[in-house]
């Protein structure tokens, strides 16, 4: 079995091959949310970089300790760690000035942002305007904002210029008005000539997550893996469009550096019910699947989210993307690793 960095590594390395990087020499580059999954890519594509040879200065910031992964990207590569609290003003003063800032600070998991509405709302809001403002003359800035934008629409796909019609009483509040928030700073930005860009991230999956994520296809893996069942909490009817976690960040960097639009949708190409993720992840690792008996899902998560990939299929060109089989035969290798090291026996699985 592959060591987890290996995982991570390759993915980096074709991301790195398939991104069409220009000349990036010399450049500050600073990624908040560096611990999380599309941080520690982000971080592990830097490093790639480093590795063919290109003289560049990265910084990452987290909340608290790195994970084992992230701290050792840092190491090898000289890589600076800044431990900052984005949801706090006190904060912003030691944010370092860069020439490409990628702000992917967050919570991701719904659990976590509907507990933390306040500092959900700081780390999109304030954060994203304080991170702005130390952006180098002509730099580059990405914001990580969400699919969940188009909550309370029907139908779809979803193109770039829809917007949700969610209150701002609706449980998942914080997060989708936060994002929509970063997204306007981003459009502020660029009306004053700055390369500022926004990128609406559906179902992100893939290595590079924590233990005992609450993201669905994350909590599967686990309890397949520990537990050898899949118990759900409902009939799984929800509709999600899962993108492996190296497709949206080669697909991100080429936004960063080359978009000639604010707003981009990034995501998956073919839907699958939550029902049908639980079946293969079980039948990928040998796990019965125990279908919950309530028809609700997560309060307030929308029961479908379809999005246009036009803007971003025309612009860009990709045609190949990893399936979802593939990425999940990844994402289960990822996992393995995390709870073998947390003294769960999976070795039968």
């Amino acid at each position: 079995m592959r060591s987890s960095c290996d995982i991570i590594a390759a993915d980096a390395a074709r991301i790195c091959d398939q991104a069409r990087f220009p000349d990036l020499s010399g450049a500050r580059i600073f990624v908040t949310g560096a611990s999380g999954l599309i941080g520690s890519y982000v971080l592990a594509c830097l490093a790639e970089l480093r590795a063919r040879g290109l003289m560049i200065d990265v910084r990452g910031q987290v909340y608290s300790d790195a994970p084992p992964h992230v701290a050792e990207l840092a190491e090898q590569w000289g890589f600076e760690i800044v431990r900052a609290d984005l949801s706090s003003f006190a904060d912003y003063p030691r944010l370092p000035e860069a020439d490409i800032i990628v702000h992917a600070a967050g919570y991701a998991q719904p659990m976590r942002f509907m507990a933390n509405p306040d500092r959900t709302l700081q780390i999109n809001t304030s954060a994203t305007l304080a991170l702005l403002q130390k952006l180098a003359p002509g730099g580059h800035f990405q914001f990580l904002s969400s699919a969940e934008v188009y909550t309370g629409l029907r139908g779809g796909p979803f193109t770039e210029s829809a917007v949700g019609t969610t209150t701002p009483s609706h449980p998942r509040a914080g997060y989708i008005e936060g994002k929509r928030t970063g997204e306007a700073a981003c459009h502020a930005y660029r009306s004053q000539g700055v390369h500022a860009t926004a990128v609406r991230l559906g179902d992100v999956y893939g290595p590079g997550t924590r233990p005992h994520d609450r993201r669905a296809l994350n909590s599967f893996i686990e309890r397949a893996l520990t537990e050898h069942e899949i118990w759900m909490l409902d009939a799984g009817v929800a509709v999600r469009a899962y993108c492996y976690v190296s497709d949206a960040v080669e697909l991100m960097w080429r936004i960063l550096l080359t978009g000639k639009e604010t707003v981009y949708n990034v995501g998956g190409r073919h839907a699958t019910t939550i029902a049908a993720l639980a079946g293969t992840i079980g039948r990928l690792t040998g796990a019965a699947v125990i279908p919950g008996p309530s028809q609700a899902g997560v309060p307030g998560a929308p029961e479908a989210l379809h999005l246009d990939l036009t803007r971003v299929d025309t612009e860009f060109g990709k045609r190949e993307y990893i399936d979802l089989e593939e990425g999940l035969s990844a994402t289960i290798e990822w996992q393995r690793g995390l709870y073998a090291g947390h003294g769960t026996d999976v070795s039968h699985t």
